[in-house]
């Protein structure tokens, strides 16, 4: 029989969500070369003062899992199956030049692409997926070298990461049902303010003719 009011008592509910058999948060720093670079169009090496860097984990194929294998770990005296997982990241970077007069160019239109390998120890079974959400993507150009055109591009990327293993599950709960939120009324506009003074040091009162 359908329940002709959803609000006021609980129900027994049957739900699809994920499990989460392990999650650890870790962040990975490693540094990657690209060989060589053209100079963007117009600029030569005396126009450049200085390089940076923007890294993107690639969105179609950014984690592929490489493989898992059981290890055995002794913890609290207890000998625990654990996995090691595998991982492939990709990503692109994109490299732009601030030039002596304050502008920031792209040096290419197209990204360069790379990847890296990692393995991370996780309560992992057989079936569960392994999802990896990065919390922080950052990096920097360490050194480079132009002598006519960009080359010896050393960059320093630090990444910080949540990875989990999980697995679809269906959960019988007992809950309420969820209801729309009533919306916020917009606020009056906020009265101008004043930045914080500095009264020991301006005015002076000794500077002014005071004793």
């Amino acid at each position: 029989m359908q329940a002709e009011n959803l609000t006021g008592g609980q129900e027994l509910l049957c739900i699809n969500t994920k499990k989460v058999y392990d999650w650890v948060i870790n962040d990975a720093t490693f540094d990657i070369t690209i060989a060589s670079a053209e100079n963007p169009e117009g600029v030569s090496c005396d126009d450049i003062e200085s390089l940076s860097c923007e890294v993107v984990p690639d969105l179609e194929n950014g984690i592929v899992e490489l493989g898992r294998e059981d290890r055995e770990f002794m913890i609290d005296d207890e000998t625990i199956t654990l996995q090691l997982v595998t991982l492939r990241k990709n990503f692109a970077v994109n490299l732009f030049a601030t030039l002596d007069n304050g502008t920031t160019v792209p040096i290419s239109d197209n990204p360069f692409e790379f990847s890296r390998c990692e393995q991370v120890v996780l309560c992992a079974p057989e079936d569960t997926d392994i999802d990896v959400t990065y919390t922080d993507v950052d990096c920097f150009v360490c050194d480079f070298i132009c002598d006519g055109d960009l080359s010896d591009i050393q960059i320093t990327v630090r990444l910080c990461q949540s990875i989990q293993s999980t697995f679809e599950v269906t959960l019988e709960i007992v809950a309420d049902f969820c209801q729309p939120r009533e919306e916020l009324p917009l606020g009056p506009c906020p009265a101008p303010t004043i930045p914080p003074q500095c009264p020991v040091v301006f005015p002076n009162s000794l500077g002014n003719g005071g004793e």
